[in-house]
């Protein structure tokens, strides 16, 4: 029987590799608005990050999801984020 390719993706803050499900997704929508993905299937250009507190706070200071989508992220999106790592 075949084993199946685990899909592997890269943090923007850490810059480490993990498993597709493990990070969350994080979109910059064709029309420019930034939306958190938990499918990974949404269209536009994404960027991953670890779920984890002071990963997000790293990437809110750093700017890293900034560099990685091209505009300016918005306050709401690391709440939302931080909403998700208290579920």
């Amino acid at each position: 029987m075949k084993t199946r390719k685990i899909p592997m993706r890269t943090c923007v803050v850490t810059k480490e590799k993990f498993e597709k499900k493990e990070l969350i997704r994080v979109v910059r929508t064709p029309l420019g608005n930034v939306e958190i993905d938990p499918t990974g299937k949404k269209n536009g250009k994404g960027a991953y990050l670890k779920l984890d507190e002071e990963v997000i706070q790293k990437a809110k200071k750093n700017k890293a999801l900034d560099r990685a989508l091209e505009v300016s992220v918005p306050e709401s999106i690391y709440e939302e984020l931080m909403n998700l790592l208290n579920k």
